[in-house]
């Protein structure tokens, strides 16, 4: 059983935990990765926090939405190119209906590394979910907000019968539409972690990205 973090801040230097405090002259967007590895105890073995450097242009695609409308006017009722060009999006998809957009959150790890390209969709080597060799038990990802932030969290078991070591790290998007069978899945972000994230047998390890709008 894992303990509340609060139990446990003396394993969490001090300056990351000041570091989450609001710093003059910071910009208006910033994102954050974190990893805490928990031993069969419930104890924390490993902390790590990282900015988020690496966002690809689908998630700049995205952000386009509440930027500037997903439709340029009440006429047209089709997306902006710049959300079509970099997603494949078709550009209509009834012209008779409104439908309606969904999009699931959804964050994998992997054991690889790869140079950043605005256009990567994918991992370098991502872990599977399961208990065989090599693979995390995934859980359910959740996402909660408030005014200004988004969270996003995961917690994953190893129960492969090794320690298994965590290197990269992608936020993934599936779009879909409502009584529509077409999905598509984009990677949002890909970071990497250096030291790796390393989780043993038997362990535990939440990875939570956390963005920020504010200004």
């Amino acid at each position: 059983m894992v303990t509340p973090d609060v139990a446990n801040e003396k394993d969490i230097p001090l300056d990351i935990i000041l570091s989450d405090r609001d710093i003059p002259g910071e910009p208006p967007f910033r994102a954050y990765i974190e990893a805490k590895v928990y031993d069969r105890e419930g104890h924390i073995i490993q902390y790590h926090r990282q900015p988020m450097k690496s966002l690809t242009e689908y998630f700049l695609a995205l952000l386009t939405i509440p930027l500037i409308g997903t439709y340029q006017n009440g006429s047209t009722n089709q997306p902006p190119p710049i959300f079509t060009n970099i997603t494949g999006i078709p550009t209509q998809l009834s012209s008779s209906l409104a439908v309606e957009i969904y999009w699931i959150a959804s964050i994998q790890v992997g054991s690889g590394t790869q140079s950043f390209s605005p256009t990567l969709n994918g991992l370098a080597a991502p872990i599977l979910n399961g208990t065989g060799a090599g693979e995390l038990q995934y859980g359910t990802v959740s996402v909660t907000y408030t005014a200004t932030t988004i969270f996003f969290s995961i917690t994953v078991t190893n129960s492969s019968g090794s320690t298994i070591n965590v290197t990269e790290i992608g936020l993934f998007g599936k779009i879909a539409w409502v009584n529509y069978s077409s999905t598509y899945t984009f990677l949002l972000s890909y970071d990497t972690f250096s030291p790796a994230i390393s989780i043993p047998n038997g362990a535990l390890a939440t990875f939570q990205i956390t963005i920020t709008f504010s200004g």
